[in-house]
């Protein structure tokens, strides 16, 4: 693959794409350059004051923007369905692109609105819940991609089928792992299906090296801990990459000619830098252990996937 940059990003005009956690860090720098490339994005976050801000703000950087905002609480199921529920007006039948970006790091133990452990039931089960949602449109969009964006720190761990939720001894760093393992392991079975199906849709991953957000520090802030929240900001500082880096991959996943089905792109050098493939822990490729995570993650959110071309919801 060459040194590949936002200059690379193919002409987007007539293309849609969702993106969740749009507000800021590397959503917000995916959303924007999509817009900027003329596509027409719906910023999907939780929080509705900083998805209205970030709305603003990119309208002031890419002035003739096609862009919405809309709310999206992926720790709670009944959002997800509204939000599902209420796009059908947005471009139609149409979705070409649905990047999930948004996500938990290493927080205290709590739980979903569905009582599912934050972490995993916000990086993998909304995530999961969502796409099977959006499946028609995608489904019926020549060219439509799904990409949602992992972490290096899937090595941490693999998923625990027999304790997803981390009931029987919490720790945030393996539940974070075990959460970013979900979501390859979820691109590895949604990718199975489609072929199966015999859909193009092209289902990929991607990661953001070490990029320097807000996400790192979340954890920290929310109990309070100073110390290690500064800590944490000092090695942002010292060896993260910015955010318009780290967004590279997701990009690059989302809009790059021939990208195959299942991969998955990082900075090259595994933190920052231009995206390439990258590695991934052998786990995240197991047929057994997607396909018993696929069922089960159906059977907790209640969300079936229909392949079929003229699937409804």
């Amino acid at each position: 693959m060459t040194r590949w940059k936002t200059s690379h990003i193919p002409d987007q005009t007539g293309r849609s794409a969702v993106v969740t956690g749009a507000n800021s860090g590397i959503g917000y720098v995916a959303a924007r350059e999509l817009a900027r490339r003329g596509a027409r994005v719906l910023l999907a976050c939780r929080n509705e004051a900083r998805g209205i801000a970030a709305l603003e703000r990119l309208r002031s950087e890419v002035p003739d923007a096609k862009v919405e905002f809309r709310p999206l609480d992926l720790a709670d199921l009944s959002s997800v369905r509204r939000f599902a529920t209420g796009l059908d007006d947005f471009d139609g039948d149409r979705l070409d692109l649905l990047i999930n970006n948004a996500g938990v790091m290493a927080l205290p133990y709590r739980t979903t609105a569905d009582g599912f452990e934050m972490q995993f039931g916000t990086n993998h089960l909304g995530h999961f819940a969502l796409t099977g949602m959006l499946l028609p449109k995608l489904l019926t969009t020549p060219g439509a991609r799904v990409v949602s964006v992992s972490s290096m720190l899937h090595t941490l761990a693999d998923v625990d089928l027999n304790d997803l939720n981390s009931e029987r001894k919490y720790s945030r760093w393996i539940a974070y792992g075990r959460s970013k393992s979900a979501n390859l392991l979820f691109v590895h079975e949604l990718s199975r299906r489609l072929a199966t199906a015999g859909s193009q849709v092209i289902a990929a991953a991607a990661h953001p090296g070490y990029a320097s957000t807000n996400l790192q520090t979340a954890g920290a802030r929310m109990e309070g801990r100073r110390s290690a929240e500064r800590l944490i900001e000092l090695g942002n500082q010292a060896i993260g990459q910015s955010p318009d880096g780290g967004a590279l991959g997701t990009l690059c996943a989302a809009t790059a000619p021939h990208m195959k089905p299942d991969s998955f792109i990082g900075p090259r050098n595994g933190l920052r830098g231009a995206p390439a493939p990258s590695f991934r822990a052998p786990w995240t490729r197991n047929d057994s252990t997607s396909e018993r995570l696929w069922t089960t993650s159906e059977q907790l959110t209640g969300v079936r996937y229909d392949f079929s071309p003229d699937a409804t919801r």
